[in-house]
C-alpha cells in the first residue's frame, strides 16, 4: 500500500488537490481516505459520495492534531489494508505550524495557496521543510512575478523540494503529481517513524490552567521585554 500524507494551512485546497488525485488516479489504485481535524469536518463524506471510496475520520480535540496523527496512524493503516486500499491518502488538520504529519516512508505533500501572502511559506516550519512536494493552489489568482515570489520564499524554506503549481479546482498541471505518486514505493508499516522530531514542550498551560502572565506558571516560561523578538521556546 502507497501512503500520502497531506498537510497544509487551513483552505488552502488541501482537499481539493486530493479530490483531483482521486478523480484521476482511481481507476489505477483502490484508494482510502483518513481525515484527521480538530473538531469537526466532511471531507470524508463528500469523498465517500462523490467517488464512493473508503474513508474515515478523527477529531482530536484538545490534542494537537499532528499529535493525533502519531497515535492513530498504525490503527489506520491497518483500517486501510482491511479494505484492500492500495492508497491511503491522510489528510491533516494543518493547524501546528511547528509540527508535521510526514513520515520516513510515503509521500509527504505540502498544499500552500498562492494568495496566502508571498512571505506565508517562512511562518510554517517543519510543515513546509520536511515536505516531498509543494502543491500550490489558486495560481490563476496572483500575477506571474507573485508566483516566483512565492516559489522562491518555498525554496528559502526547503531548496529540494519539488513544486507544483495549479489551479486544483480544474487540476491544471496535476500530471507530474500524480506520476510522483504512482511511482512512489509501498510502505513497511512496521519500520515506520516521523521524519522530525515534534517540539513537544508541556507547561501549566498544558493542563489547563488559565491564568495571564508568566508569574503564575512554571515550566516553560519567559517573560516580554527588550528581546522580545527572540522565540520563547526552540525544540530539537
Amino acid at each position: 500500500m502507497k501512503l500520502l500524507m497531506v498537510a497544509g494551512p487551513p483552505s488552502a485546497g488541501k482537499t481539493t488537490v486530493i479530490k483531483q488525485v482521486v478523480k484521476n488516479l482511481g481507476s489505477r489504485f483502490k484508494i482510502a481516505f483518513l481525515k484527521i481535524d480538530v473538531v469537526t469536518a466532511f471531507e470524508d463524506e463528500e469523498l465517500k459520495m462523490e467517488f464512493g471510496i473508503d474513508t474515515m475520520k478523527v477529531y482530536s480535540g484538545d490534542l494537537c492534531p499532528d499529535h493525533a496523527g502519531v497515535m492513530v496512524l498504525g490503527d489506520a493503516i491497518d483500517w486501510g489494508e482491511r479494505v484492500g486500499a492500495q492508497l491511503l491518502i491522510v489528510e491533516s488538520a494543518g493547524l501546528c505550524l511547528r509540527c508535521s504529519p510526514y513520515l520516513n516512508q510515503g509521500l509527504g505533500v505540502v498544499v500552500l495557496d498562492a494568495i496566502s501572502g508571498i512571505h506565508a511559506p517562512l511562518k510554517m516550519g517543519p510543515m513546509v521543510s520536511l515536505a516531498d512536494t509543494a502543491v500550490v493552489t489558486k495560481i490563476d489568482l496572483v500575477s506571474q512575478a507573485e508566483r516566483e515570489v512565492f516559489r522562491q520564499k518555498i525554496r528559502e524554506v526547503h531548496p529540494d523540494v519539488k513544486i507544483i503549481e495549479t489551479n486544483a479546482l480544474q487540476g491544471n498541471s496535476l500530471q507530474w503529481f500524480y506520476k510522483i505518486i504512482e511511482d512512489s514505493k509501498p510502505i513497511n508499516k512496521d519500520n515506520l517513524i516521523l521524519k522530525g522530531v515534534p517540539p513537544i514542550g508541556t507547561c501549566t498551560i498544558c493542563i489547563g490552567k488559565k491564568n495571564v502572565g508568566w508569574q503564575h506558571h512554571f515550566g516553560i516560561i519567559k517573560r516580554l521585554d527588550a528581546n522580545c523578538s527572540e522565540y520563547l521556546y526552540r525544540g530539537e
